[in-house]
């Protein structure tokens, strides 16, 4: 998507594979940077949460109600509409924001369950009570996800060509994550 005659700002928006270290990242950049975050998954876990729902159920209740779906993509476009200097942390971030520099993270599956597992914030909206459980849901959500997204905006997140970086964090430490994000970011920006 980079180079499309749409003028840059300084934007990051952050996107990527569950558990892949999407919060530690806006984090980490929020300090070198300086930059204000924005989130859209705290405010999709509080939504579930008032409805009573896991975040499995409040996708498949997403499925049911698009227009709250856009809504919540929505309210990342008007806030970076107002807004510079600022880190973007929902998952179609990127669609949303297309001038913004555009961050997938990946990882393994493997390490996604075993962040997720042990992840004590994530407790209350997704339960997992053993490891494989915990699979099959981050594969379910993952799945659900990319088809309302298909379906709802035509694009598909899966298509890694949306993105002007894609990083595998299944080997790095959040430390070289940052830095390297802050090197491709740096030089998307002189470009």
């Amino acid at each position: 998507m980079q180079g499309r005659g749409i003028e840059k700002k300084h934007i990051i928006t952050i996107t990527g594979d569950h558990a892949s270290g999407q919060g530690t990242l806006s984090n980490n950049l929020q300090k070198e940077l300086g930059y204000e975050i924005y989130r859209n998954g705290q405010y999709v876990r509080k939504l579930a949460s008032e409805k009573g729902m896991t975040i499995n159920e409040f996708q498949v209740y997403l499925n049911e109600h698009p227009n709250l779906d856009k809504e919540i993509e929505k309210s990342a476009t008007i806030y970076a509409n107002n807004h510079d200097n600022l880190i973007i942390d929902a998952k179609l971030g990127w669609y949303a924001v297309p001038e913004s520099f555009k961050v997938y993270l990946k990882v393994d599956i493997e390490v996604a369950v075993d962040r997720a597992f042990n992840d004590a914030a994530r407790k209350n909206t997704e339960p997992y009570a053993t490891k494989e459980e915990a699979r099959e849901k981050i594969l379910y959500r993952h799945k659900e996800e990319t088809t309302r997204w298909l379906d709802t905006y035509g694009v598909n997140r899966d298509d890694m060509t949306n993105y002007d970086l894609v990083l595998d964090t299944t080997d790095l430490t959040p430390e070289e994550v940052c830095n390297r994000v802050i090197e491709a970011y740096e030089k998307w920006l002189k470009n």
